[in-house]
């Protein structure tokens, strides 16, 4: 019998995770005060993140030891397995050997967990008892609220509000894991109600939440900061995604002529691309890179690569990264996890000198490529993960036509059991495709800091 997925034993966990700062060929510019607009010091981020992270996010050492206990804890559920999509592409018929890592397993249902558990271990060493955060389609939330409750610690999380009315199983996991989630904008924070005041009826969008639970952290003494997307540190834990990966696309003899993954703020694209982007840096390795994003959000498609905020209000440092403008509000689309404005600055450094390439998708054809692996794989996927799979089919049909036997490895970031009522809409056919105004994305990048 052909073998369909290795499994790693937990001894196998990594032992570090894997920090790209070291090999990119030009260092990441700096994060920017919000107020004086020169680079950010340690002491400036001390007010919303534990000492650690701020190492972290400001090293160039090419490898971050796993502190023991949070091996010991991601031993619930990793290593995840990597399994070839046999049946998938027998269903294209394509010569293409077809691979995912399956990030669905987790309790939580995708790879977020990677980092939450990472940051909340930080911050409770530190002596923080609570965390604070935003959340789009849940996934992320989620899995803070898992990390909360294993090390005893609160979590407060501002729920985009388009999803929270979609997605309500997803709250339901948050609160069962003891977390209070709000739908944002809130008239809880400044922020919120300043949005509130403008537009009574705002659906909410990533950089807004993000803006309502930075100001919690930063007023309260005992609270903490965490982010589930953009930031190096975020990216730093998920690369034990493709670290894992690495190994077990060696145990079936073969190594990735394309890695893909969906892309909104960076966090698993980076996770399963970044050990592999590695080897093209270091080894000069022909490997095609494809960041799958949403048409309704074409952050590295249709941005600029400018020093903009990460939230709405302006509180956050100035990052330099690929843009929509911090005043974007993108479409209610069901990839909630993708509608955010902008792009992790590592990833958009990689853009920036082509080391990978932006593929904007429609989220029908989305739903479609999801329906297909359904069917194949046997996996419903969650609405951010479809678009990794309608961007990895269209490699394989490329492959297909040209007759190539080419490797393609794509993440599965996450299952879609909380997100059936967006499959309904798929299947009775009310789901639209978005691509946002030409104008409306012009009159956003008017609000953009001239630095």
């Amino acid at each position: 019998m052909d073998t369909r997925r290795i499994h790693l034993s937990e001894k196998d966990i990594p032992q570090a995770w894997y920090n790209i700062q070291a090999d990119l060929p030009s260092p990441c510019p700096p994060p920017l005060h919000p107020a004086t607009k020169k680079p950010a010091t340690p002491e400036d981020l001390a007010a919303i993140f534990p000492k650690a992270l701020i190492s972290q996010e400001m090293s160039t050492e090419r490898w971050i030891p796993i502190p023991d206990e949070v091996r010991r804890i991601y031993s619930i559920w990793r290593p995840t397995p990597l399994v070839r999509a046999r049946s998938l592409e027998k269903a294209l018929k394509t010569p293409a050997r077809i691979y995912f890592k399956d990030e669905s397993v987790s309790p939580p249902g995708s790879h977020k967990p990677n980092t939450a558990l990472a940051q909340a271990w930080y911050n409770k060493q530190e002596g923080i008892t609570r965390l604070s955060t935003e959340t789009g389609a849940g996934q992320w939330g989620a899995s803070l609220a898992f990390a909360c409750t294993l090390l005893d610690m609160e979590c407060k999380v501002y729920m985009v509000k388009v999803s929270y009315q979609q997605k309500p199983y997803r709250r339901s996991m948050m609160h069962l894991w003891g977390a209070t989630v709000l739908p944002s904008p809130t008239d809880q924070t400044n922020a919120g109600r300043s949005i509130l005041q403008q537009d009574p009826d705002c659906l909410g969008s990533l950089g807004i939440a993000i803006s309502e639970a930075v100001e919690e952290a930063a007023t309260r003494p005992d609270t903490n900061y965490s982010l589930g997307s953009v930031l190096n540190h975020v990216l730093l834990h998920q690369t034990i995604i493709g670290l894992e990966a690495e190994k077990q696309i060696k145990e079936f003899g073969d190594f990735p002529d394309v890695v893909v993954a969906c892309v909104g703020g960076g966090s698993n694209f980076g996770g399963i691309a970044f050990p592999f982007l590695r080897y093209k840096l270091t080894e000069g390795k022909d490997i095609r890179f494809i960041a799958a994003e949403p048409q309704a959000c074409p952050t590295l498609s249709r941005g600029q690569y400018r020093y903009d905020y990460g939230d709405t209000t302006m509180l956050t440092p100035l990052l330099k990264m690929f843009t929509l403008g911090h005043t974007f509000m993108p479409a209610g689309i069901h990839a909630g996890g993708l509608r955010y404005h902008g792009m992790s600055p590592l990833i958009s450094q990689a853009a920036a000198l082509k080391l990978i390439e932006p593929k904007a998708l429609y989220q029908t054809g989305c739903f479609e490529a999801a329906k297909l692996f359904a069917a194949t794989e046997g996996i419903i996927p969650a609405p951010e993960s479809s678009h990794a799979i309608k961007a990895a089919c269209d490699e394989a049909i490329r492959c297909r036509d040209t007759g190539k036997e080419e490797c393609i490895l794509f993440n599965l970031s996450g299952h879609g059991i909380c997100d059936l009522a967006s499959y309904d809409r798929y299947l009775s056919g009310e789901l639209e495709d978005f691509e946002y105004p030409k104008e409306k994305i012009e009159e956003a990048m008017k609000a953009l800091p001239e630095i």
